[in-house]
């Protein structure tokens, strides 16, 4: 992987994941601490999977 490469990954898996913690906190409303951190995994997890797919379209 080139560092291009690389920091394209990077740059589209902190998108998701900011998209997708953002939309999580706004449709939740008022949390506590544990609500945050299981929140932001879960983020960043369907950031990885969004990658993964993006990735897999883009090979056919």
């Amino acid at each position: 992987m080139t560092g291009r490469a690389a920091f394209t990954a990077t740059v589209g898996l902190v998108a998701w994941w900011a998209g997708l913690a953002l939309l999580w906190l706004v449709l939740i409303g008022p949390v506590d601490t544990l609500e945050v951190v299981v929140g932001l995994s879960c983020a960043a997890v369907g950031a990885v999977m969004a990658r993964t797919a993006a990735r897999v379209v883009s090979w056919r």
